[in-house]
């Protein structure tokens, strides 16, 4: 966010905040992350677009821009955000995927690993796959209830032709998520798929309200904030 803000700056000639949709921690990818903010009045947008890819290319590319309402927050007005997160499933590494897929060498199973996204859809307390934020003294803890509608595992086509290994994607949907609860949820279920757990642990370990029940935490490469719905 920092260094969109700094070209938009630099284009506007004047300070801009920004607000975003989603969170990304260092490492995290994001194909459909949503920003808000005020500009000048009568900027021509498509211009703006083009001098923004021009000074962000190519880590950073602004695909649309519009005029909203003043009412208009991309963090609070947004209903839903869609997570995917990739997993190489192979014996050996697959360089292409080095910086946006976790390599996991032992096999997986991915039925197994599907079950376990059961327990997990509906409004629950998320605390067992949510980072404890920092709160001040004195200040009350905020909720880790969350609303998830969809999560599902599959394997991509066309990545498995070889016989070389199986690129595995968890889709993940809720009305919103707290820190790290995507990327916990990911590390327990791969810990389902290697048989490490069952999928019926997957309920307790929700209940749990711990921390310290669930799994290991995937590493951020393998996030990717795909995609983000309002109204």
């Amino acid at each position: 966010m920092g260094d969109l803000s700094a070209a938009l700056e630099t284009v506007v000639r004047q300070p801009v905040k920004l607000t975003g949709a989603g969170r990304t921690d260092a490492g995290v990818h994001a194909w459909g992350q949503v920003v808000s903010g005020d500009l000048p009045a009568g900027i021509d947008l498509d211009d703006l677009t083009r001098r923004l890819n021009k000074l962000s290319a190519p880590s950073i590319a602004v695909r649309h821009a519009e005029w909203t309402t003043d009412e208009f927050d991309a963090r609070f007005s947004a209903r839903w955000r869609e997570y995917r997160y990739d997993v190489w499933n192979a014996t050996t590494p697959n360089p292409l995927l080095a910086g946006r897929a976790w390599f996991v060498p032992q096999p997986l199973s991915l039925w197994a690993m599907q079950a376990g996204c059961d327990p997990l859809i509906g409004e629950h307390d998320f605390t067992s796959f949510c980072r404890r934020p920092k709160v001040d003294e004195g200040e009350p803890e905020p909720s880790m209830v969350r609303r998830l509608v969809a999560a599902r595992w599959a394997e991509v086509a066309g990545w498995s032709t070889t016989g070389a290994g199986a690129l595995l994607r968890f889709e993940v949907r809720a009305n919103a998520f707290c820190h790290q609860m995507v990327r916990s949820i990911v590390g327990t279920l791969v810990d389902v798929g290697l048989q490490r757990a069952s999928p019926g642990d997957v309920r307790g370990i929700l209940l749990a309200r711990d921390r310290e029940a669930a799994g290991q935490v995937a590493p951020p490469h393998g996030l990717v904030l795909w995609e983000v719905g309002y109204g």
